[in-house]
């Protein structure tokens, strides 16, 4: 027989029907609440609301995004000094004008004299700066492909433009300085540096264009111009003829003259075409050749004398404006860094405040985002920067940007542009739909979680609930 205590036991003890009533009490009650939405309340867009403002849902396709982003909007401006250069005007920095020559050319006076210049032993090429010289190598699969990818066309054919500092950059060798050296000679260094980095030496090297030494032909010629060195000699005769022969004067009226290393030398042109035969005078880099039909070789000595000063002067004032230019571009640039530094520090303490948008919802992040200055941001941005759409409980197909009444629309309630993310082709739209500041980004969360919080804030020890109902 069972005892007092035992029996009472029994009594309190749950049989199945009150396990049953107890569970069907339990749903029933949570139902209830949940429906009622007395425990747990989510938000959502309602609408045409009587007790809000009114509410119009538009959903986003490819030609209401097209409505939406015909709303005015200039995004903020950058400051003027995070766009500006460090550069300014020449003339604004007070040199004044560059000087003019003195005198005018030497007059015509007398015969004119023969003063011959010193037979001219120039010897081999020197690359200088300006040449292109191009690099050539076999092409058979291995690292001298590396080689074979020259700098960018300055040449029709690909090559090297030798730099002001007397240097070529060969990819993955480095710089290699060249300049004032033979073709043999830059061969060698060339070969050295290639050897030291690695990469198989064989490949040959020639002058694609002349551009660092020159010889002026000017004065009383058809075309004056400016003639390069190149590795074939140039004779003044040719030069004359390049320049389109002599004009406005009789061979015995004019006189060739040859300026050199500081020294003048003259030719009358009846002495350089004459008919026991063409002098040959070979010109070398720097020369300048002027050809003359009035003054002695004296007066010419004295105009060229002047037309150097006159070019040396204007270099010390280009000089000096170069200098006074690099001073204020300095000033500039650091002026323009203090300006940028201010700048991110008053913005850093709510100061220059950009225009926000607001995530709301079912986000990665219940945050702020920043529109760009500058620059137009779109609903993707401000939804994967926040993080996305919280997995697992975000509904995509319940993705709302929430717009006020702006002054050009006639609607004057709220625009909720619904964004219906289940067939993930439509988050195209949301790389295309603009944002305008104070847009609220709001994500509803899924019917499933809705009903997970409202258990949990009904029953704070669902698990003791369902222990008991187990019993």
């Amino acid at each position: 027989m069972k005892t007092a205590v035992e029996m009472k036991i029994d009594q309190t003890r749950p049989t199945p029907l009150r396990r049953f009533a107890f569970a069907t009490l339990f749903i029933a009650m949570i139902g209830l609440l949940t429906s009622c939405d007395t425990i747990y309340r989510s938000a959502k867009v309602i609408q045409n609301q009587n007790d809000g403002p009114e509410v119009r849902v538009v959903p986003l396709t490819d030609d209401t995004v097209l409505l939406a982003n015909q709303s005015h909007y200039v995004p903020k401006p950058l400051p003027a000094f995070f766009s500006q250069t460090a550069a300014t005007p020449a003339g604004s920095l007070g040199i004044g004008a560059l000087p003019v020559g003195p005198i005018d050319p030497p007059k015509r006076q007398g015969p004119k004299a023969v003063k011959m210049p010193p037979p001219a032993v120039p010897g081999a090429y020197a690359i200088g700066v300006a040449d292109v010289v191009l690099l050539s190598t076999p092409w058979n699969g291995s690292t001298l492909q590396e080689i074979s990818g020259l700098l960018a066309g300055q040449s029709a054919r690909q090559g090297y433009t030798v730099q002001d500092d007397g240097s070529i950059n060969v990819p993955n060798a480095g710089r290699v300085i060249i300049a004032g050296k033979t073709i043999k000679e830059a061969e060698a260094i060339l070969f050295r540096k290639l050897v030291e980095s690695q990469i198989e030496p064989t490949f040959s090297l020639e002058i694609a264009a002349f551009n660092s030494q020159k010889i002026s032909v000017g004065g009383a010629v058809e075309k004056p111009n400016i003639v390069p060195v190149t590795l074939a000699p140039i004779y003044l005769d040719e030069a004359l003829a390049a320049a389109g022969g002599v004009v406005g004067a009789k061979q015995d009226d004019a006189s060739v003259r040859l300026y050199r290393d500081g020294h003048l030398y003259q030719i009358p042109l009846s002495h350089l075409y004459s008919k026991s035969g063409r002098v040959k005078v070979r010109l070398i880099n720097g020369d300048a050749v002027f050809v003359d039909i009035g003054a002695d070789i004296e007066g010419g000595q004295k105009y060229f004398e002047q037309q150097l000063l006159l070019l040396e002067t204007r270099q010390r004032f280009r000089q000096a404006a170069l200098e006074a230019l690099q001073v204020e571009v300095s000033l500039l640039r650091d002026r323009q860094n203090d300006q940028r530094e201010n700048f991110l520090k008053a913005q850093s303490i709510g100061a220059n405040r950009p225009d926000y948008v607001y995530l709301s919802g079912e986000v990665g992040v219940q945050s702020r985002f920043a529109l760009p200055f500058a620059a137009q941001a779109v609903l993707a941005d401000a939804l994967f920067e926040g993080g996305g759409i919280a997995p697992g409980t975000g509904d995509v197909s319940q993705i709302y940007v929430l717009r006020g009444p702006t002054k050009t629309q006639e609607f004057r309630g709220v625009t909720a542009w619904h964004l219906n993310a289940l067939n993930a082709v439509n988050f195209v739209v949301a790389a295309e739909f603009q944002l305008r500041p104070k847009d609220i980004i709001f994500v509803a969360e899924q019917s499933i979680t809705r009903w997970d919080r409202a258990v949990s804030q009904a029953i704070p020890n669902f698990d003791g609930a369902t222990s008991i109902v187990g019993n």
